[in-house]
């Protein structure tokens, strides 16, 4: 009887969670979501959740009770009020916070919908969110979402629960794309700054293209002081290196603008893959300015591994340097 009710509760919240304001997603939508969120899963419940867990274990501490001071107690615990006025001795006692926020920051711009192969960068970024939240959601971790491109489009409160999963992704899935500028992060970033007082863990999901100037850097540098920051930057294969294949003409999906390139032409090649590895550059001063660690997913995944391994990699590593306290 309780299988059953589970299942049929299950299904009652994912027709809800699927809603976004009064709009239903598509049924095509809907099984994308769904395809995601059962593909991530394995892993998700399985030792990545642990290590995810363990990655960013100790974010904060919570005050738990004042009690009798006792022989070895930090002296630097005394609660001097309550000792004052009962004439002996107390401290104060605190517990490690159980409970992490994981905040994801996602890029919706027209670029992260491009793809040179099945992926495009806006489902390699959902397919990490679908990880890093159904890891959450099974440590019963708070998990929210902002969604950024010429402004702050969308913000999806933090909550947990299995629902959440669904409800962020939803969100990510369906978010027009709007042409985006620095401005859209910066809005984000000052905004999140204000409402997140308590100790968490805050990643930027992007392709980091047309970032270039970043005075977002120093409000995610501010944010870094309080919270674990994580730059995970999605990039195309297309992207960083040119085929040589002859002619192809381009649109350019932040502005519009066509451009036709002899991509035979050695020169034109090199020149494509300076500009790649300048905006590489550029990611990495801006994460270095904003004190963020990094993790580099691609639509086309080496060797045959799954998109998200990098980032599944990054977590156990994490954990394993925590673990042995470096």
């Amino acid at each position: 009887m309780t299988t059953r009710s589970a299942t049929v509760d299950d299904s009652a919240r994912l027709a809800e969670e699927l809603e976004l304001g009064r709009q239903a997603l598509s049924p095509a939508l809907r099984a994308r979501i769904r395809l995601l969120e059962l593909r991530t899963k394995r892993l998700a419940f399985g030792d990545v959740s642990g290590a995810y867990r363990s990655s960013f274990r100790g974010s904060g501490i919570e005050f738990e009770e004042v009690r009798p001071y006792q022989p070895g107690d930090d002296v630097r615990t005394i609660d001097w009020k309550v000792t004052a006025r009962t004439g002996e001795p107390h401290v104060k006692t605190y517990t490690e916070e159980r409970q992490l926020r994981l905040h994801l920051v996602a890029d919706t711009s027209p670029s992260m919908d491009f793809g040179s192969g099945e992926a495009s960068k806006r489902e390699v970024v959902a397919e990490a969110v679908a990880l890093m939240a159904g890891a959450a959601a099974q440590q019963r971790d708070l998990v929210g979402l902002d969604l950024f491109s010429e402004g702050r489009e969308r913000h999806v409160r933090p909550e947990a629960g299995r629902s959440q999963v669904l409800r962020v992704l939803g969100a990510l899935m369906a978010e027009p794309s709007k042409p985006s500028t620095g401005a859209g992060l910066l809005a984000t970033l000052e905004a999140l700054e204000r409402v997140l007082t308590r100790h968490g863990v805050l990643v930027v999901l992007s392709d980091f293209r047309g970032l270039d100037d970043a005075p977002w850097a120093e409000v995610a540098a501010r944010l870094a002081r309080r919270h674990d920051l994580l730059f995970v930057r999605v990039t195309d294969p297309f992207e960083e290196q040119l085929p040589d294949v002859g002619w192809l003409a381009f649109d350019d999906p932040e502005t519009g603008q066509r451009l036709d390139l002899d991509t035979s032409s050695a020169a034109v090649r090199r020149v494509w893959a300076e500009a790649a590895a300048e905006r590489c550059a550029a990611f990495q001063a801006a994460a270095t300015k904003s004190r963020a660690e990094t993790v580099e997913l691609s639509t086309a995944p080496a060797n045959d591994g799954g998109a998200t391994d990098p980032l599944v990699a990054f977590f156990r590593s994490r954990a394993a340097r925590r673990g042995s306290g470096r």
